[in-house]
């Protein structure tokens, strides 16, 4: 049997077959232990940090887990209500991001009040904390929200079976008994198979974290019977015509690239353009509608940027942390309906000075090129999306005062923050400072410090473990 969890290579070379399936089976049981344990601890943290009010409580809004425009709890209706800013410290201690963390302990909430019995099977081990979650996540987010009832009431179906379902037949068995719930609070007397008419499962979903190296992005649709059909002729004749016009790719590849071509080129953008003053390239066609990306190359390939990949030389996209190929960019700017905007060159090692407290667009371009995110510890938010803050902060008093300022508008007194990391700064004891060009540390109020930089989050230093008494 394997002690520990990290043995020397040779010791586990020696196992024989059914010993490696024996020790398989207990790191997958640690492992699910580890989960459940992590789920009672955040439900845990939630106790320990009610909030003062109803409006301090946290809840996923602009930016959170679905980009939402109104506020919704991270828990479902029964469930106690959490303090906004301390989900950051947990979320930086597991490495992961404020949302993400607002995640784990929303369905730690759910599952602990609202689907008790799921909630004991993960604590014996009969259910993966994974799947639970997924169980949780889907009655917070009901629409219309679940009551206490009709949760108790999806719990009672769905733990019957959830340890011995797979993933896809498990979010089927939950999405249909909330249904079900829902047709039977309406009408007890309707039949519950009509319903499923009253379900619209139309979508087209990009999924922008999915980016592959080969510098493509996943997209899927779930369309009307005849939309479907006459999407996939349309994709057919254009796969053809590329075909026609000497395109080597395959099928599939071709099929991709008509629906792109779909999107710049469909008749009613042309018809739209009629009688007005819309820009038209030289073959007459409308100039496609304007995407605006923020593709960085280094000026040599040889750069921090310019990676040397199997697909070619490779840059940045700043719409996220993903790559971009110099062959595709080669491309759209060869297409003669795409519109291409060259910005100035912005050197991110100057630094870039103005007097008083207002940040003038030069700079703020630079601290956002230079920074590319929000720095707070894990987050991923986009700096063009974010505010940028004076680290040291300005001091609206000092020249009146004859002070020298503390808190100038220079470039290395400015960071990039997303507004509820922003805010958090503000408000609370957490505080950084700046080490570097580009560089943060950060010390959470319970003393945890991380290192920030472009590359992203280090863990530089732990508080000692508190002594128990």
């Amino acid at each position: 049997m394997i002690e520990t969890l990290a043995e020397p290579k040779a010791q586990v070379d020696d196992l024989s077959a059914s010993e490696l399936l024996h020790a398989l089976r207990e790191r997958k049981a640690v492992e699910d232990r580890a989960a459940a344990d992590q789920l009672a601890l955040a439900a845990r943290w939630a106790d320990l940090h009610p909030p003062e009010s109803i409006h301090t409580a946290t809840v996923f809004g602009d930016g959170g887990r679905y980009g939402l425009e109104h506020e919704e709890p991270i828990a479902g209706e029964g469930c106690p209500a959490v303090a906004e800013f301390c989900i950051a410290e947990v979320g930086a201690v597991l490495g992961i991001s404020s949302n993400s963390a607002k995640r784990l302990i929303g369905h730690a909430l759910e599952l602990r009040h609202r689907l008790p019995r799921l909630w004991a099977q993960v604590h014996a081990g009969q259910v993966p904390a994974w799947r639970a979650r997924t169980v949780a996540e889907a009655t917070i987010h009901a629409t219309p929200s679940l009551t206490v009832e009709a949760a108790r009431w999806v719990d009672t179906q769905v733990a019957a079976v959830a340890g011995r379902v797979g993933p896809a037949q498990l979010d089927r068995l939950v999405a249909e008994t909330i249904k079900r719930h829902e047709l039977a609070d309406a009408d007890p007397t309707a039949d519950p198979e009509d319903g499923y008419l009253a379900v619209d499962p139309r979508h087209a979903t990009v999924y922008d974290q999915d980016v592959h190296y080969a510098g493509t992005m996943r997209f899927e649709a779930e369309l009307d019977i005849a939309d479907a059909l006459d999407l996939d002729r349309a994709l057919a004749h254009g796969a053809e015509t590329l075909k026609a016009l000497g395109s080597a790719a395959p099928l599939d590849a071709r099929r991709s690239a008509a629906l792109g071509d779909l999107a710049r080129t469909q008749t009613a953008l042309d018809l739209h353009a009629q009688g007005s003053t819309a820009a038209r390239s030289e073959d007459g066609l409308t100039v496609a509608r304007e995407v605006v990306l923020h593709a960085h190359f280094p000026a040599s390939l040889d750069g921090l940027d310019g990676l040397e990949t199997v697909f070619g030389p490779t840059g940045r996209m700043e719409e996220g942390p993903r790559l971009v190929l110099l062959e595709q960019v080669q491309g759209w700017c060869r297409d003669s309906r795409t519109k291409v905007t060259v910005k100035p060159v912005i050197d991110l090692t100057a630094e870039l000075t103005a007097p008083g407290y207002d940040i003038p667009d030069r700079i703020r371009e630079q601290v956002i090129l230079r920074d590319r995110t929000c720095v707070f510890p894990w987050c991923t938010r986009p700096a063009r999306a974010c505010d940028i803050d004076h680290v040291i902060a300005y001091d609206h008093d000092a020249h009146t005062e004859g002070r020298p300022q503390p808190g100038a508008t220079v470039s290395s007194n400015l960071a990039p923050e997303c507004r509820w990391h922003h805010r958090l700064k503000t408000h609370t004891g957490w505080r950084y400072e700046v080490t570097g060009p580009g560089v943060y540390e950060w010390t959470s109020p319970h003393g945890h410090r991380y290192r920030r930089d472009r590359d992203g989050t280090t863990r530089i230093g732990d508080p000692d473990p508190p002594a128990r008494p």
